[in-house]
């Protein structure tokens, strides 16, 4: 007669997945980068649809900031650099910061 299949105990598995945290890119208000700039940086850089673009600038105007993008912290902080690297040789002093979403 053959042996009765050997049963293992029952274990408990448990998967965690974790989601990188994101962060949002905030764009700065200050007295002397143009709309004109900050739009056309908006639609070049982040990909915004005129009318959006249009919206933020006004946004970071009347509030002092804007969340113009959320995503993985290494890609806020090109953002980041993106802004002041593209603003500073038109000669604004154009600035962005990030935070945790």
């Amino acid at each position: 007669m053959a042996a009765a299949p050997t049963l293992l105990p029952e274990v408990e598995t448990r998967v965690e997945s974790r989601v990188a945290p994101r962060w949002k890119v905030i764009l700065l208000n200050d007295d002397v980068t143009t709309f004109e700039f900050v739009i056309d940086l908006l639609v070049r850089l982040f990909h915004k649809e005129r009318r959006e673009a249009v919206r933020l600038t006004h946004e970071v105007h009347d509030t002092g900031s804007a969340i113009v993008e959320i995503t993985s912290f290494e890609r806020a902080e090109l953002y980041v650099e993106q802004i002041r690297s593209t603003a500073r040789p038109s000669g604004f002093p154009l600035c962005a910061t990030l935070e945790p979403e």
